[in-house]
């Protein structure tokens, strides 16, 4: 069973024409890299199987430029009840997406918090229900999420500097946990080049 799913799954996706990689991963009957769209600024996917689960999680992480981070700690100086009502209408906006997020919010237990540093999008595919277009739906909404929020903080914050600001959920990972991405993979996840590069999204399930 567990076979034929990662063997339909790998020929679904290079149906599509879609550039596949594999991870190695212990908790992870198959652990894939895949680059959506297949164009040179497409978005690194991670689609797995993990152990003892009927299903497939399909993610995705971006991390936020350091220039627009910087302005959202000014916008945050400057109007900290317009930066809250900004995070609060993007929580509710990725809730009514009908994805599963986590925003990385430099410190989220002040007020007010910020700024956004990274955001990790992810759905399950329950193996029942599991087709190549389920799959490539999932992903297809995925990505027009994604970019849903890449265009809301450059038209908020700027177009950035190019560079990937710091994520302290990251850097404050104890020892044996997950580690912070490295920049062994460097991916630009956005059309212009200019947001969320620097991240390697294969550490993250």
């Amino acid at each position: 069973m567990a076979d034929e799913m990662e063997a339909n799954v790998r020929n679904w996706l290079t149906s599509e024409g879609l550039e596949v990689r594999d991870r190695p991963d212990p908790r992870a009957r198959f652990h894939l890299l895949v680059r959506y769209p297949p164009t040179p600024h497409g978005h690194v996917f991670i689609i797995a199987s993990p152990k003892q689960r009927n299903l497939v999680v399909v993610s995705t992480v971006t991390q936020v430029d350091a220039g627009q981070q910087d302005e959202m700690v000014r916008n945050t100086a400057e109007d900290g009840e317009g930066w809250e009502s900004w995070l609060h209408d993007t929580r509710l906006h990725l809730t009514r997406s009908g994805v599963d997020w986590v925003l990385h919010v430099r410190n989220s237990n002040e007020a007010p918090p910020g700024p956004l540093q990274a955001f990790n999008l992810s759905q399950p595919i329950w193996s029942d229900g599991l087709s190549q277009n389920e799959l490539m739906q999932t992903l297809r909404h995925l990505w027009l999420t994604k970019l849903a929020l890449i265009h809301e903080i450059k038209y908020s914050y700027g177009p950035g500097v190019g560079r990937p600001g710091p994520v302290d959920d990251w850097q404050q990972a104890p020892e044996g946990a997950q580690q912070p991405p490295s920049t062994d993979n460097v991916v630009s996840t956005d059309e212009g080049g200019t947001f969320g590069s620097g991240f390697d999204p294969s550490e993250w399930l």
